[in-house]
């Protein structure tokens, strides 16, 4: 199925169950698709929460792309937006912290790893979120793909709030998106025989699964077998990885996401 189609049924549904009309007369919910006019007549009808989501550039294994996490980000917060119905999606930002660059520590011991200095990670979003504020945006979202910066999204989140207080724009971190990879999903892969093991923690059997569900070209199948540890980047064992698996993920993301979303607009009205 075509991504935007996907998206369109997507968009359909959510107005099925009572979503606001503002998003059926939106080409995509992925502003970097919409020409400005288009953006400035969906501001107008009532599309004014924006989700800047981050990704990485790292090493997942083997097995899995460095671009697993931008992937992700993009389809996911694609998906939550059209479920929102009011909602688009800013570009993914790719380049986060990583790690000593030289010398090399935590990811940046594999080729292909990108990393930024915080402060160049934090004054992106806040200079990204402010331009959406600009542009007409009054619920600005940051949610993120990868656990190594949460903190530093809601630490920018909190000082924008700070410099928005009084005014009609807010800024939500929404924590669920990840936390919800880490909690439910994982039991959900413990019901059904996956040991914590294979599970892992980075590039395992919830990691490989989640990209099989959105991207299985991003996975070489080939190389699930090889062995884990700090040679090959792998904390995990992808072996019973499977694109069922992930989708159970995906619906948790997504579904908390939404939840967690409108639950923040509420209570900033």
């Amino acid at each position: 199925m075509r991504p935007a189609f996907a998206l369109f049924l997507l968009a359909f549904s959510a107005l099925a169950l009572g979503a606001p009309m503002a998003a059926a007369a939106v080409r995509s919910v992925y502003l970097e698709e919409l020409t400005w006019t288009e953006l400035r007549d969906a501001l107008a009808s009532g599309t004014t929460t924006i989700i800047l989501p981050v990704g990485a550039t790292e090493q997942s294994g083997p097995h899995m792309a460095l671009g697993k996490h931008n992937v992700r980000a993009k389809v996911l917060a694609g998906r939550i937006a059209a479920l929102l119905g009011d909602t688009l999606v800013a570009p993914v930002l790719s380049y986060v912290p990583e790690g000593n660059v030289s010398p090399p520590s935590e990811h940046m011991r594999f080729p292909g790893t990108i990393s930024i200095p915080v402060a160049a990670f934090k004054s992106t979003l806040d200079g990204a979120a402010r331009s959406m504020r600009q542009a007409g945006f009054t619920q600005i979202v940051l949610i993120g793909d990868h656990g190594g910066y949460q903190e530093q999204l809601k630490e920018v989140a909190a000082e924008l709030n700070r410099a928005w207080a009084g005014t009609s724009t807010h800024a939500h971190f929404i924590a669920a998106y990840y936390r919800a990879t880490e909690t439910a999903y994982v039991q959900a892969l413990k019901a059904r025989g996956l040991s914590p093991q294979e599970i892992g923690e980075h590039a395992g059997a919830a990691d490989t699964s989640l990209m099989l569900a959105i991207d299985p070209s991003l996975v070489r199948s080939e190389r699930l077998g090889d062995k884990s540890g700090t040679a090959t980047g792998v904390v995990g064992d992808p072996r019973q990885s499977t694109a069922s698996l992930g989708q159970i993920g995906i619906d948790m993301i997504v579904n908390d996401t939404v939840a967690a979303i409108r639950k923040a607009r509420l209570e900033k009205r």
